[in-house]
């Protein structure tokens, strides 16, 4: 008897052949949970623990997981993109590099969303910023209730946008899209993600950066991992290797057709030409440098009380 499952992750061109049945998982028969957007899964995932499987966002996953959280990830990460780049600057505010941040105010959706906490962390590690001279303001709450905010996040005040305190001047920086001043629907929104190009990016030669980074640290920012729940792989550890082959052969099926038209595949196309013929890497031991820089910058941005063993935040499915 195949064991049921919830699962609650997004479609990809690397997951849909996991979600349409076509590549099964071995021993599992799923239920699959579409959430629109994902990020509304993150939320139900890490309050109230309710999918077996489910996609998140390694720092919110980090988070839950320091304060107690019943479910461990698994080295499969399905987004991922690099982090000089995103930093949107007003033209008078005299920020040409991220210690030009220190003593201003700058713009993110929530203290904890993963694109922030890489971007500070690049800034503090390659750039000599310190991130706890810099007020970061909010319009988001955070995903893991628990978290306590350091003294320099503030919130934006009822019906106020990020996006028209970067007009007014009372944020000098913000980041773009959807962790910040673009995100359509925020709270006092009301303008188009297009309006944002009167702000340039704060690294106009950011891809120059994130390639020339990359090569010398290996680090490759994840954006989503999977968890399971440990109550599952309690019982069921083979369920751990299970997924895995599932995502790795999903994977490998969209791998030989990358380079089609969709807005996906020209993402990781564009990735490639930086990291290689595999811009999604799963396993942990092409990811542990990855995955060590992202866990050192949610601690030294006092998003976790301590570094935690490794074994204790990653389920290695190869050792099974």
């Amino acid at each position: 008897m195949l064991l049921k499952l919830k699962l609650a992750i997004a479609d990809y061109p690397h997951t849909i052949a996991i979600k349409n049945g076509s590549i099964p998982i071995e021993g599992v028969d799923p239920e699959f949970i579409t959430i629109v957007p994902q990020i509304a899964a993150y939320r139900r995932m890490v309050r109230q623990e309710e999918f077996d499987v489910c996609e998140l966002a390694p720092t919110t996953y980090l988070i839950a997981r320091a304060v107690g959280a019943n479910f461990i990830g698994l080295p499969i990460f399905v987004t991922r993109h690099f982090h000089h780049g995103g930093l949107l600057v007003r033209l008078d505010a005299g920020i040409h590099s991220p210690k030009d941040l220190e003593g201003k105010k700058v713009g993110v959706r929530a203290y904890s969303v993963t694109t922030g906490v890489w971007a500070r962390g690049i800034f503090t590690e390659e750039y000599g910023m310190d991130s706890s001279k810099v007020t970061w303001v909010v319009d988001d709450e955070e995903h893991v209730t628990q978290l306590k905010l350091p003294s320099n996040v503030e919130h934006t005040k009822p019906g106020q946008s990020l996006f028209s305190m970067m007009q007014s001047g009372e944020i000098s920086a913000g980041f773009a899209a959807n962790a910040g001043i673009g995100r359509s629907g925020a709270p006092g929104g009301g303008w188009k993600t297009e309006d944002t190009s009167a702000y340039p990016d704060m690294f106009p030669n950011a891809a120059e950066l994130e390639a020339e980074w990359y090569h010398r640290t290996g680090i490759y920012p994840m954006h989503a991992t999977i968890v399971v729940k440990d109550a599952v792989l309690a019982d069921y550890p083979w369920v751990a290797k299970s997924l895995y082959n599932a995502f790795a052969q999903a994977k490998t099926e969209w791998l030989k057709t990358l380079g089609t038209t969709t807005d996906g595949d020209q993402k990781y196309q564009k990735l490639s030409k930086i990291v290689g013929p595999d811009p999604l890497p799963y396993g942990m031991a092409p990811n542990r440098a990855t995955i060590d820089a992202l866990q050192l910058a949610a601690w030294k941005q006092k998003l976790i009380p301590e570094m935690m063993p490794m074994e204790k935040i990653f389920f290695d499915p190869e050792k099974i």
